[in-house]
């Protein structure tokens, strides 16, 4: 695939637009068009890539999750047979759409998370796992009947992003970046049918810690009349329209003092799912077990990895249907994903019973946790292949 890159002759004005912060070249800038992930490796050497010391001005100490507008977003449309040929590096704004677009009124789209983070040392980026989601983005636009980037485009888009806005990647230890990959029938459509188009684009903001507690254990609330998924359903793909159903029952959650809502299944109305946008894991002795995807749960690759890195340091963990019962039994429990990463629980209350949890120092996730993170933040071998610098 062609690479296109347009240079023009200008001087860095004090206010960094997109072009500006992504790459600097004495007298000019450069901005590209879609081309493979193995090319877009530092190779370029007319261009120097900012410094750590070049970091956006802002409190790093009090960041959240929230947004955080950053310089570049990369877009990429299809053409009306479906492929995607052609993105580039814009400006971040806000985006153009017909009232009359797939993702407007049939819901047709999927998105993704990740994140970057900043080294110790040496301040390189380093991504995690970015492969899967680009396969993950991939299975999910097969079942929502849309086309979608190939594993290398995806690669190349999110790595551009993150080159592009590297002064909001946070210090270490304060944060990461996170990026959004979006995948939306962006062209007009008025009868129940596929999109005639399709835009992906990729977008990101510095964040910290998911919840409001911070690091610190969370309190859930079984949700027993209302369901995130049903068999057959889209419960194991990453598709926009799973995520609004569960915001009412999380609200009324919240609003009751708890962090979050915990799902059982649709069928049986007994067995633990997820959270509203995390899985669940319980501990009992040596024992790690997690809810079994089968179709109603999103694979998660934060999950994914917890499960090799608990099968390594020798606990058995296993994959199957848990019963909401078991909770009164168990040591500890704990939830995982990309905006979590490995968050404790502290209690789950459910019909007017609740249930605590160990937590704190000397426990199962807090070990999970700083494996991990450790892996995800640089500070020690990646052997597992997982991370990949940028």
């Amino acid at each position: 695939m062609l690479v296109r890159r347009v240079v023009r002759s200008t001087s860095f004005p004090k206010l960094f637009g997109c072009s500006y912060s992504s790459f600097s070249k004495i007298g000019s800038f450069a901005s590209y068009t879609s081309s493979p992930a193995s090319s877009l490796s530092p190779k370029h050497e007319e261009y120097s890539y900012r410094t750590e010391n070049d970091l956006a001005e802002i409190n790093w100490d009090e960041l959240r999750f929230g947004l955080v507008p950053t310089d570049c977003m990369y877009v990429m449309k299809s053409t009306q047979d479906g492929e995607f040929i052609h993105g580039e590096l814009k400006d971040f704004d806000n985006i153009k759409l017909n009232p009359s677009s797939g993702v407007l009124n049939y819901g047709q789209g999927i998105y993704e998370g990740l994140k970057a983070s900043r080294k110790r040392k040496e301040g390189g980026l380093l991504l995690f796992r970015v492969e899967e989601n680009a396969m993950r983005m991939k299975m999910g636009a097969e079942r929502m009947f849309m086309p979608s980037p190939s594993v290398d485009q995806f690669i190349h888009a999110v790595k551009l992003t993150v080159l592009a806005n590297k002064r909001w990647v946070p210090p270490h230890g304060k944060g990461s970046l996170y990026v959004r990959p979006l995948l939306i029938g962006s062209g007009p459509i008025l009868g129940l049918a596929p999109s005639p188009e399709y835009m992906f684009l990729v977008y990101a903001s510095p964040v910290g810690n998911y919840f409001k507690e911070g690091l610190a254990p969370i309190n859930l609330l079984v949700a027993d009349k209302t369901h995130r998924a049903i068999p057959g359903g889209t419960g194991g793909v990453k598709t926009i329209c799973n995520y609004a159903p569960v915001l009412k029952a999380q609200m009324q959650a919240k609003s009751k003092g708890f962090s979050d809502v915990l799902f059982l299944d649709a069928v049986n109305n007994k067995y633990l799912e997820e959270a509203s946008s995390c899985n669940i894991f319980i501990v009992k002795g040596n024992v790690i077990s997690t809810p079994a995807t089968n179709g109603t749960i999103l694979p998660g690759i934060t999950r994914k990895s917890i499960i090799e890195i608990a099968s390594d340091l020798g606990y058995q963990v296993e994959e199957r249907l848990v019963p909401v019962e078991e909770l009164s039994d168990a040591d500890e429990v704990f939830c995982t994903g990309t905006a979590v990463v490995v968050a404790p629980v502290a209690s789950i209350s459910y019909n007017d019973k609740r249930y605590t949890f160990k937590t704190g120092k000397e426990t199962v996730s807090k070990r999970l946790y700083n494996a991990l993170t450790a892996i995800q933040m640089g500070l020690v071998q990646d052997n597992k292949g997982w991370t990949s610098e940028i």
